[in-house]
C-alpha cells in the first residue's frame, strides 16, 4: 500500500484556502516526524515521555522509535498501512506511536473498549494491517478479540504488545534492539522522504452521530500544529510537564498532551487513570505543572492529595462537561489557573487564554487557537448567522479542521457547509468580555451521550436494542451524572402485551453482540408507547422531561 493509498476516499481542502495555510505556516510541507526530529534534535537532553512503566529523553525515545519502525517494516508492515490502536497511558505506547508514524503507517485510534462490533465497522473501512494492543487493560481480553478480528478483517496480519507479552504478538520494548542507530535512522528518513505531508498521518473516529464512528483523517500538513497552537495558549516552554490520564492516543490526548508538550521541548507525564491516591501520587512525584481533567476526575479535586499536587500543578484545564463553580473555586483557591476547553476529533479546538477574565473561565470553553480557525453561529432552522448573544448551530472551518470524512460522501454531503464549515452539531453561543468574543457550550443538537469524554451515539445503541426479540421501540437518552457527566438510559416498548425486560437482560444482550462496555445502557425504563412529535418522530424532549420528573419525585 504506498502513501498516497488513501487520495480520492474523502474530499480535499479547498486549494485556495490550503494555500494561505501553508503561506501563514498553519500548515507544513513536512511530516509529523520530520517535525518531532526538529524538537529531539533542540532538546536532545530533556525528558520526552514517563509513564508508570519506563521513561525516555527526547535522543532516546528518537533513537529507539527508529529501530522499532525499522523492525516494524522488517515485519512485513508497509508504508501506508493502516494499524489499529487499543492502548491506555504508557512511556511505551507513546514510543510505539511515533515508532508506527516513523514506519509510515498511520495509527487509527480506536479505544481500548471497543469490542467486535466496533473493530469489524471501523477495520473494514482502512482495511486494517495491523493492531496495537495494551495487555495490561481489559483484563488482557485485547489478544483474543484482535486474533478473533482476523475472521471479520481479512487484511490483519501483523500485531503488536505494549505492556506485557501475548502469544502471536511483538513486544514494542522489545523490537530493533540489535538494529545498529544509523542504520535504523536511514531506514525511516528514506520512509519520510516518500510521504506527501498532505497525506494522512492518523485515522481518529467521531463521536458516531449516524451509526457507528466516522473515520476522520488527520494530515502530516496540520496534525502537529494543532498541539503548536495549543501549547502556545496556554504558554508552554520546554519546562513545561504536562500529565494526561485518559488515553492519549484519542485527540484530547494528543493535542492537549502529547504534541502539545513535544511541540515545544516539554515532558509528557502518561499516567493511566486509576484510583486518586495512586495516579496523584504520581503525579506529584513527577512534578506535573499542566493537565487536563474531565468529569471523570472531579473526585480528584477534592481529594486531600490535589492540596499537595498544587504546589506544582499551576495550570488546569477542564473540559467535557459544564465547569462545576465548586471545582473552579476550589483549584482558585490554592492558586491554580483553571480555563476550560472544548474539542473534536474532526479538529476543531478552542481554549480559554492564560490572560482570560474570570467571568470567561468560568462559563465559556475559551476561543479558538489558531488564528484561521473561522467560526460561525447560525439559526438552526434558516442557516442565517445569529448576533452575539443567541444560541444556536456552531459551524467551524479552519486548517486543523476536516474537510471530509473517509467513504462516507452521503454524510458528507450534509454535514459541511458553504465556505466547507463543518456543522459540529453543538448549540452555542458568543459572550464578549473586554472586548474579545468568547464562546459558550449551550449542549448538542446531534443525539449524543457524553459519557466520562466518550460520545456515545444514541441511534447506534438504539438499532442494537432493536435487535433484541422482545424490543419494539427504544430511545436512548441522556440522564444527568455528576462523576460522568452524563450516563445512558434507555426506554423501551415491548412487543407482546405482559411480557418484561430487565437491565441485566439488556447488558447480556449488548455482551453476547460484542459491544463496547461504554456503550451499554445503565438504566432502563419500561414504557406502553414512545411519545411522539406532530411529525410523528420519537420525542426525545418529553421523554427526558419525564425521566426529569420522575427522579425528581424520588429525591
Amino acid at each position: 500500500m504506498s502513501t498516497d493509498s488513501w487520495a480520492g476516499r474523502f474530499p480535499r481542502h479547498d486549494a485556495a484556502l490550503a494555500a494561505t495555510y501553508i503561506e501563514a505556516g498553519a500548515w507544513t510541507e513536512r511530516t509529523l516526524i520530520q517535525r518531532f526530529r526538529d524538537v529531539a534534535r533542540r532538546h536532545p537532553d530533556r525528558s520526552a515521555v514517563i509513564g508508570p512503566d519506563m521513561s525516555f529523553t527526547y535522543a532516546e525515545l528518537d533513537v529507539r522509535s527508529d529501530q522499532v519502525a525499522t523492525a516494524v517494516l522488517e515485519a512485513g508492515l508497509r508504508p501506508g498501512d493502516a494499524v489499529l490502536l487499543q492502548v491506555d497511558n504508557s512511556a511505551e505506547g507513546v514510543l510505539g506511536f511515533y515508532a508506527l508514524l516513523k514506519a509510515g503507517a498511520v495509527p487509527v485510534a480506536t479505544l481500548a473498549a471497543h469490542r467486535a462490533h466496533e473493530l469489524r465497522h471501523i477495520g473494514g473501512i482502512v482495511g486494517a494491517r495491523g493492531h496495537l494492543i495494551d495487555t495490561g487493560v481489559s483484563n488482557g481480553a485485547l489478544a483474543a478479540l484482535s486474533h478473533e478480528a482476523s475472521s471479520y478483517i481479512p487484511a490483519l496480519e501483523h500485531r503488536f504488545c505494549v505492556s506485557g507479552e501475548a502469544p502471536g504478538f511483538l513486544r514494542i520494548a522489545e523490537l530493533g534492539l540489535s538494529i545498529p542507530a544509523g542504520v535504523a535512522r536511514t531506514s525511516v528518513d528514506e520512509v519520510q522522504s516518500r510521504i506527501d505531508p498532505r497525506s494522512v498521518a492518523v485515522f481518529q473516529l467521531s463521536g458516531g452521530t449516524t451509526g457507528t464512528p466516522k473515520v476522520i483523517p488527520r494530515l502530516h500538513a496540520e496534525y502537529w500544529n494543532n498541539g503548536v497552537a495549543l501549547a502556545r495558549t496556554l504558554g508552554r516552554d520546554e519546562r513545561s510537564r504536562v500529565a494526561h490520564v485518559m488515553p492519549f492516543v484519542h485527540n484530547a490526548g494528543v493535542i492537549h498532551a502529547l504534541f502539545g508538550a513535544h511541540a515545544v521541548g516539554g515532558c509528557f507525564v502518561a499516567m493511566p487513570f486509576g484510583p486518586p491516591e495512586e495516579s496523584l501520587e504520581f503525579l506529584i512525584e513527577q512534578g506535573v505543572d499542566d493537565m487536563m481533567i474531565a468529569g471523570p476526575m472531579i473526585p480528584w479535586v477534592d481529594h486531600p492529595l490535589w492540596e499537595k499536587l498544587a504546589a506544582t500543578l499551576r495550570k488546569v484545564a477542564f473540559s467535557g462537561t459544564k465547569l462545576p463553580s465548586r471545582i473552579y473555586d476550589r483549584c482558585t483557591s490554592l492558586g491554580q489557573w483553571i480555563g476550560q476547553n472544548w474539542g473534536m476529533a474532526e479538529g476543531p479546538y478552542m481554549t480559554t487564554g492564560l490572560d482570560a477574565p474570570e467571568a470567561a473561565r468560568r462559563d465559556t470553553i475559551g476561543n479558538a487557537n489558531d488564528s484561521l480557525d473561522s467560526f460561525r453561529v447560525v439559526d438552526t432552522a434558516t442557516g442565517e448567522d445569529l448576533p452575539d448573544g443567541e444560541a444556536g448551530l456552531l459551524l467551524y472551518r479552519g486548517p486543523c479542521t476536516l474537510a471530509g470524512y473517509v467513504d462516507a460522501p452521503e454524510h458528507n454531503a450534509v454535514t459541511f457547509r458553504d465556505g466547507g464549515y463543518l456543522d459540529t452539531g453543538d448549540l452555542a453561543r458568543v459572550v464578549v468580555h473586554g472586548g474579545v468574543r468568547y464562546v459558550v457550550f449551550e449542549g448538542r443538537v446531534k443525539d449524543l451521550i457524553s459519557r466520562g469524554g466518550e460520545k456515545i451515539n444514541a441511534e447506534e445503541i438504539e438499532e442494537l436494542l432493536l435487535r433484541h426479540p422482545r424490543v419494539l421501540e427504544a430511545a436512548v437518552v441522556a440522564m444527568p451524572d455528576e462523576r460522568l457527566g452524563e450516563r445512558a438510559c434507555a426506554c423501551v416498548a415491548l412487543g407482546e402485551p405482559g411480557s418484561t425486560l430487565t437491565l441485566a437482560e439488556v447488558k447480556e444482550h449488548f455482551e453476547k453482540l460484542g459491544v463496547a462496555k461504554f456503550k451499554w445502557p445503565e438504566r432502563l425504563e419500561l414504557v406502553l408507547a414512545l411519545p411522539r412529535t406532530n411529525t410523528l418522530k420519537i420525542d426525545k424532549v418529553r421523554l427526558r422531561a419525564a425521566l426529569a420528573e420522575e427522579d425528581s419525585r424520588s429525591l
